[in-house]
């Protein structure tokens, strides 16, 4: 009996129920079981019990009269309003328990409220506890250890294996597995070496990192998920407002309804019983109960949702709205074919292109530079290595010219050409590629042809979304005609625009708002941030780390990862299944109860009491349909 007494004490302490409300509750169901008892065996004097529930009763109402007091005064109707008329005229008959009933129903909503608040909170205080306090620097020979609050940019931090990293940063030494589920909800640990992007508060499960410090404090990705969090957790979903409208009408219908019924019936028991059973107070805290669960679940899997009204605006989305370039494509020139002229084989032209694109800072010779690697090429160091700016690069290997670039340079240059090899090149850049040329001594080697690759799983995730109700989907970029239609046709979009600037993005986007139907801008954050800002419903890729993409999305992707979006779809259907099945219980429950009202079964005497139990215990049922979400396994939802 200790034992489980104190396992009670630390639930309430967990979820901080030790207060006012916890202590009325207690003593609310204390006295109503000793009124029911008293009722039964006659072991209390009738008029003690009665004289202390009436107090109880009428201390325990203040809270939601108070309520009721601030909502008529902003003009404003809640069904705090309706519970408050039935406290009232339970108090002016004397029907202390059923007073009684309903105060120990409107308590246990607002403790229930409140322990989903903590509920929200304890996701930023599972965060809060991922912040590491000390790091060690390197000042020149010494290793010193510091709170991690002293740390300035630019230091040099050692992280070892087992350790948090305690700012956001770029590896500058070392390499090592670094687990990012605290911030992407990824289940892989990430390899991490120089030249990485790391973040605070991730893990290194293996090897060590020295690390150069580049947002700290407030500024780390960290820190700006907790600020997230908390704002989604604060902020109030369009669906609460959807109730207090329902409130609004339904209040007052039943406000007229109990009217007629009093000057129909005179029976002012009858009256009572019927507001009893019809309080709706469990809608008021079902409904954004669903929302702080769903957007909890949503967080936890590295999806950052700004408020739960973005989260239901996804089931009235008809368009999608997407940038093409690190939002469908990966944002990185990849090789896609090599070919070789004359007499040149593949291996050795890549070992040209190789050696002259290794000092170079260009995405075309960083992808050639990467093809290469991993095809295992060794590279040679070459002699006098000069770059034309937006043209291409030229060097010396043994003694002879190596030239990369555009056909243009090639000319410029003086590499001889012929026809064939200029059609051959044509036919690629035609086919929608960026082309890069490779001469040697005077003569063209071969070519690469070059794309920003389509994410892999894209085309599945816009046949998904095709699926989940979304009619248009339309593809934006700045990239030219031919890059677009190809990536179109990889993708099956048969709508998109090219050769954009930003504005001109933004100018299309507007064309599909102002519709019934919300507008989704997909994009990577950076150069999008004003399509993002302007849609109904932005969607930010990559967040991690981009601030820009923290601040323009409404919802942000921690992961760059497109699939992300159809879990959170399919998150929106079925957190709007739960709260429309909440809506029908409550219906079936209140017609069952003004069934038991009028069918006599019940003494005329018993009503209000009878009636107030019931609304009690019924009131916890779409309560518990919408706590499931806390549990939620979206992959037994395939709607």
């Amino acid at each position: 009996m200790i034992k489980i007494f104190q396992q009670f004490k630390e639930f309430l302490g967990k979820y901080q129920l030790l207060t006012i409300d916890g202590a009325l509750l207690a003593l609310l169901t204390l006295f109503l079981a000793v009124h029911y008892l008293n009722a039964y065996f006659n072991f209390i004097y009738h008029q003690i019990d009665g004289f202390i529930l009436a107090v109880l009763a009428a201390f325990a109402a203040l809270p939601v009269l108070k309520n009721t007091f601030e909502s008529l005064k902003n003009k404003k109707i809640t069904i705090d309003l309706l519970a408050s008329i039935a406290l009232i005229f339970s108090l002016l008959a004397h029907e202390w328990a059923s007073a009684t009933f309903i105060n120990l129903m409107l308590t246990s909503a607002r403790i229930l409220d409140r322990y989903t608040e903590n509920r929200s909170r304890r996701a930023i205080q599972s965060l809060l506890k991922l912040k590491p306090e000390i790091a060690r620097i390197r000042a020149g020979d010494k290793i010193i250890a510091i709170k991690v609050k002293n740390i300035k940019r630019g230091d040099e931090i050692m992280v070892e294996l087992g350790e948090r990293i305690p700012v956001d940063g770029i590896v500058i030494q070392s390499e090592a597995e670094v687990d990012q589920s605290s911030l992407t909800g990824e289940s892989l640990p990430v390899n991490k070496k120089a030249g990485s992007r790391v973040f605070s508060s991730t893990v290194v499960v293996s090897g060590n990192l020295i690390i150069k410090a580049e947002k700290i404090g407030k500024e780390t990705t960290l820190e700006k998920m907790i600020e997230l969090v908390e704002k989604a957790a604060a902020h109030k979903p369009a669906i609460t407002t959807m109730a207090d409208r329902f409130a609004s009408w339904y209040v007052a219908l039943m406000l007229l309804g109990s009217i007629a019924l009093y000057f129909a019936t005179h029976n002012f028991a009858l009256v009572l019983a019927v507001v009893l059973v019809v309080c709706a107070d469990d809608i008021a805290v079902a409904i954004p109960l669903a929302f702080i669960a769903s957007l909890g679940h949503a967080a936890r899997h590295g999806v950052i949702i700004k408020g739960g009204d973005f989260l239901e605006g996804l089931n009235e989305a008809k368009v999608i709205v997407a940038d093409k370039t690190g939002t469908l494509t990966v944002g990185e020139l990849r090789v896609k074919n090599l070919f070789a002229f004359n007499e040149w084989e593949s291996k050795d032209i890549l070992k040209l292109a190789a050696t002259v694109s290794s000092l170079s800072n260009h995405p075309s010779a960083k992808a050639i530079l990467r093809y290469a690697e991993e095809r295992g090429i060794s590279l040679k160091q070459p002699e006098k290595l000069e770059e034309k700016s937006g043209r291409g690069v030229t060097a010396i290997l043994n003694g002879k010219m190596i030239a990369s670039g555009k056909l243009a340079f090639m000319k410029e240059l003086g590499i001889k050409i012929t026809e064939h090899q200029i059609a051959d090149v044509e036919r690629e850049k035609d086919e929608g590629f960026n082309t890069t040329l490779i001469g040697y001594d005077g003569k063209l080697a071969g070519f690469f042809t070059l794309a920003d690759e389509v994410r892999q799983n894209a085309r599945q995730v816009i046949e998904g979304l095709k699926k989940s109700g979304i009619e248009k989907f339309v593809m934006l970029t700045g990239d030219n005609e031919k890059v677009a239609e190809r990536v179109a046709e990889e993708l099956a979009v048969t709508e998109y625009h090219a050769n954009l600037l930003p504005e001109d993005k933004l100018n299309y986007l507007k064309k599909y708002l102002g519709t019934e139907h919300k507008v989704i801008a997909i994009g990577d954050g950076v150069n999008d941030a004003a399509l993002l800002s302007a849609a109904d419903i932005g969607i930010a890729m990559g967040g991690i780390g981009a601030d820009v993409t923290v601040e323009s999305g409404d919802i942000v992707l921690m992961q760059d990862n497109l699939e992300q979006i159809l879990e959170t779809m399919r998150l929106a259907k079925y957190t709007r299944h739960v709260t429309r099945q909440d809506f029908v219980i409550w219906a079936i429950t209140n017609v069952i109860g003004l069934s038991l009202v009028f069918s006599g079964l019940v003494p005329a005497v018993f009503l209000p009491t009878t009636a107030s139990a019931y609304n009690f215990i019924t009131d916890f049922i779409p309560i518990i349909n919408s706590i499931r979400l806390f549990q939620l396994h979206l992959e037994k939802y395939k709607q």
